[in-house]
């Protein structure tokens, strides 16, 4: 089953995930590629565990949904997301009996070890996500990033580096045939907990059902008897620096649009928040009484974060600049 970020909980459970196998291990894995691992390594249990895959080629995500879908593995939830977002926002504490990685992007230009995915930082949140007796499962055909994996896991002072050989299942992988083709070997590592720190969920929320609940980040205000733009250009916002978060969010107005249903206008914002981007449809919609509201929109199955409500002020704020009086803010 396919899923939006906009379907799970903040955190989600595995209950909910697999009503039918909720007693089961529960495995994460990161870069899943067309899933060619996970049918060969459940297979290697009494019962196929309860697995989430997380993957940001949306080609690689239809071709592996079809490969486990093939396998019968019916207890499997994949989605197209970066890896940090989906286990801080999603995953409860304790929640995971393993993480796997296969063969991870190295990045292996100059400057560009801030990109790797298995730093530090992952070390210390995989460790709050990982139940007594989990681990993350590095494979590897790259030497260099494989020693950097094992010094920041190290580093991370929650993680004690395993070397063993590893599972057959992820030599079954596209890249590990490529390289077992070539005459070249694999790296492999177990990184297990030595404490379980508390790494805390963000402040993410799911868009509310009713569409007309409060929650929805909003404003409602008057727009001045002139207002009708014809000329909308580009504006940049930004906030939520912290000592936690010091890049905070930018939120970018892409474009106005007249809305073809309503008296109103729709604001096309892009959002960005770490290695979670959105993009968001903002309408200003005329009421009875007059005034407007400004509402971020469901469309698209938006998540409500920092990021969004600050893109729905920095509309109302535009909004203002053109003469609007703000009547009341809600985000």
């Amino acid at each position: 089953m396919i899923y939006r970020l906009s379907d799970f909980h903040f955190p989600d459970w595995a209950a909910r995930l697999y009503p039918h196998t909720p007693e089961r291990p529960w495995v994460l894995e990161v870069g899943f590629g067309d899933g060619r691992f996970w049918p060969h390594y459940a297979a290697t249990f009494p019962a196929a565990p309860n697995y989430l895959g997380v993957e940001i080629s949306g080609v690689s995500l239809l071709k592996a949904e079809r490969r486990l879908r093939k396998a019968g593995l019916t207890n499997a939830v994949l989605t197209r997301l970066p890896a940090t977002p989906l286990i801080r926002e999603v995953v409860p504490a304790g929640g995971l009996d393993a993480i796997i990685v296969n063969f991870p992007d190295p990045w292996p230009k100059a400057g560009h070890q801030e990109h790797r995915l298995l730093r530090a930082p992952f070390f210390r949140l995989a460790a709050s996500r990982l139940k007594a007796g989990g681990a993350v499962l590095l494979t590897t055909d790259h030497e260099e990033y494989f020693a950097f994996a094992c010094a920041e896991a190290a580093a991370s002072g929650v993680m004690r580096v395993d070397l063993t050989a590893p599972p057959p299942a992820a030599l079954e992988t596209k890249y590990a045939l490529k390289w077992r083709d070539l005459g070249l070997g694999v790296h492999h590592a177990r990184f297990i907990p030595t404490e379980h720190p508390a790494v805390p969920h963000g402040t993410v929320t799911r868009y509310p059902d009713p569409e007309d609940s409060p929650a929805v980040p909003h404003a409602i205000l008057t727009l001045p008897d002139t207002f009708g733009p014809t000329e909308f250009r580009k504006h940049t916002a930004r906030g939520g620096q912290s000592r936690e978060n010091p890049a905070g969010w930018t939120a970018v107005l892409l474009d106005l649009y007249r809305s073809l249903k309503q008296d109103g206008w729709v604001v096309l914002a892009h959002v960005v928040e770490g290695e979670l981007t959105q993009e968001v449809l903002i309408g200003i919609t005329g009421r009875e009484d007059g005034t407007h509201l400004v509402r971020l929109a469901s469309f698209g199955g938006p998540i409500i974060t920092p990021g969004v409500k600050g893109a729905v002020g920095a509309v109302t704020d535009w909004l203002e600049e053109q003469g609007a009086q703000v009547r009341h803010r809600g985000y």
